[in-house]
């Protein structure tokens, strides 16, 4: 397999930290949720980046089916559950597409199918899908 991408980022004092990419491109403060603090948390870089590879993978699906849309819309709501010291996430992605429902929610099954990110959490962690077809 060849690799296509590959990237560092370190961390220092975790939650309360620092992170920086290897590049410098990404270089953000980190706080807890919910604290105030004027950074960002793990959370939010998750939803990000998951946001991000499902519109794309599914821009990719709309391509191969030979649609022509400019963008498809994706949002990613990140839930952070615990209890017990038992620490969950979830995420409920919502895309947004401009094609019927039915042909919107079949191209969004299969950009959930081919997606990094729902790869790297199927089974782990849930993940509901919500389809705006026009």
């Amino acid at each position: 397999m060849a690799v296509m991408y590959e990237t560092t980022v370190n961390v220092s004092g975790g939650r309360k930290g620092h992170a920086r990419s290897d590049d410098g491109i990404l270089d953000v403060n980190l706080a807890m949720p919910g604290s105030g603090a004027d950074a960002t948390n793990p959370e939010q870089l998750f939803a990000a980046g998951y946001a991000a590879c499902f519109s794309s993978a599914a821009m990719g699906v709309a391509r191969q089916q030979g649609h022509k849309l400019d963008d498809i819309p994706v949002a990613a709501h990140v839930t952070l559950d615990a209890e017990n010291h038992d620490y969950n996430l979830s995420v409920k992605l919502t895309a947004e597409v401009a094609l019927p429902q039915a042909e919107a929610e079949k191209l969004i099954a299969q950009a959930h199918e081919m997606c990094p990110y729902s790869k790297a959490t199927r089974g782990n962690i849930q993940v509901d899908i919500e389809v705006k077809g026009h």
